[in-house]
């Protein structure tokens, strides 16, 4: 009787658990194929129309589309290969420190802001942004809390203020100053700098120029000994850093020193604004603020249903800062070229020189946002008005306007529709 070959028990295993891979393997694919398809339900479809587009079976960020509802399916009026006009400081890198945090966007986060830069800041109570300067001017809205800002001039005219929500500052290039959150949640605002290539990390800095001058020199400078400027702080630990939060401002605030002749600070929601039944627009340039030389803005707020009119601006290219609700952008570049992007409140937008554009609220609730011009002065070309203020011959040999249309054009300028 031949004998019965043994069972390898090895193979026997082996065999077994390659069938626990499959079975184990296939469910994980069935259950990701399943995770999928779920997921493409939620993503909104790439189609405006049947026959146009399609859907999406395997969707990416279902999220971010969803916040760009116009870049996933674009009003048939887009058109060409305009740039990103584009980003949130939700895509910023965030520098964190022991009295608060920063985060930016310049030409490197928005490629086509050449001009304008913006950096985004948290000040702790008592945090402060150490005693600096840079080359370019910076301006701030103030978006929470309070702060205490402090300056000099060149002719050694002194600066101290204390500044709440809706608050401006501008300082000059070259002009050194401070920042400090005061109690009793200290601060966060939005800085503006005239420049796209601006870097919050290359800024002159007190801690770091005393640690790059010999000690002699310093000795000789402030006529004390060398040796008292030997346990000078790491500057790395500085930038912005913990300390206590100081007392109230008194009548004193100036510290007996010359005043300079024109405040750095500015109350610009305290400005009455330009009213429509759809909104309002607060407009702070050199005009209103001074100091203000290199930086013009308008605060603009629209109501639900309400649209930033058509127009652009004769002067500079549009920096804005979207502080909240919910609005979609249209531009027109020319050249059969149009594209249109979609806003948050933290979004940053960009409208480059001369190019027409429109600015609708698409949420329920009101939408803020800033508008910001590298001018000493703000400026702005209305279409409605344009075309009301062309003879209407003229005006009728190009578009063949309805008379309804036309008996509704405003000679005077709504920044804010329905007026």
């Amino acid at each position: 009787m031949a004998r019965q070959k043994e069972r390898d028990p090895t193979s026997e295993f082996s065999r077994r658990d390659i069938l626990s891979t499959a079975v184990i393997a296939g469910g994980a694919l069935t259950a990701a194929s399943a995770s999928i398809a779920q997921t493409a339900d939620q993503a909104p479809n790439p189609s405006r129309q049947p026959g146009v587009g399609g859907t999406d079976p395997f969707p990416g960020g279902v999220a971010r589309e969803r916040q760009n509802p116009d870049m996933v399916n674009p009003p048939a009026t887009d058109s060409g290969t305009l740039p990103n006009l584009r980003f949130s400081f939700a895509d910023g890198h965030m520098r964190q420190s022991s009295g608060g945090w920063t985060r930016q966007v310049t030409a490197r986060e928005l490629g086509v802001s050449k001009d304008i830069a913006g950096v985004n800041m948290r000040l702790n109570a008592g945090g402060i942004r150490e005693l600096h300067w840079h080359k370019q001017a910076e301006w701030a809205f103030m978006l929470y809390g309070t702060a205490r800002i402090t300056a000099i001039d060149a002719g050694g005219r002194n600066f101290v203020d204390d500044v709440g929500v809706g608050d401006l500052w501008y300082f000059p290039g070259g002009i050194p100053h401070s920042i400090q959150g005061l109690n009793p949640d200290g601060c966060e605002f939005l800085l503006v700098f005239d420049d796209g290539d601006f870097d919050e990390d290359s800024t002159f800095l007190l801690t770091d120029w005393f640690k790059h001058v010999p000690p002699e020199v310093l000795g000789k400078n402030f006529a004390a000994p060398a040796t008292l400027f030997g346990h000078l702080p790491d500057p790395r630990d500085r930038y912005i850093f913990a300390a206590p939060a100081p007392g109230p401002l008194g009548a004193d605030k100036l510290l007996g020193a010359e005043p300079v002749p024109q405040s750095f600070s500015h109350r610009m929601t305290a400005q009455e604004p330009i009213r429509t039944k759809s909104g309002t627009v607060r407009i702070t340039d050199s005009s209103v603020f001074s100091a203000s030389k290199n930086i013009a803005a308008a605060l603009v707020e629209v109501e639900p249903g309400g649209l930033r009119e058509l127009h652009w601006h004769p002067n500079t290219n549009e920096w804005q800062y979207y502080l909240s609700g919910e609005a979609r952008m249209g531009v027109f570049a020319a050249n059969g070229q149009a594209r249109t992007f979609d806003f948050q409140a933290g979004d940053v937008g960009y409208v480059p020189f001369a190019m027409g554009h429109y600015i609708e609220n698409t949420g329920s609730t009101a939408l803020r946002f800033l508008e910001m011009f590298k001018s000493s002065y703000y400026a702005d070309l209305s279409l409605n008005q344009w075309l009301a203020l062309t003879p209407p011959e003229l005006l009728q040999a190009h578009l063949n306007l309805d008379r309804q249309v036309t008996d509704a054009l405003r000679k005077t300028k709504a920044p804010i529709v329905p007026a």
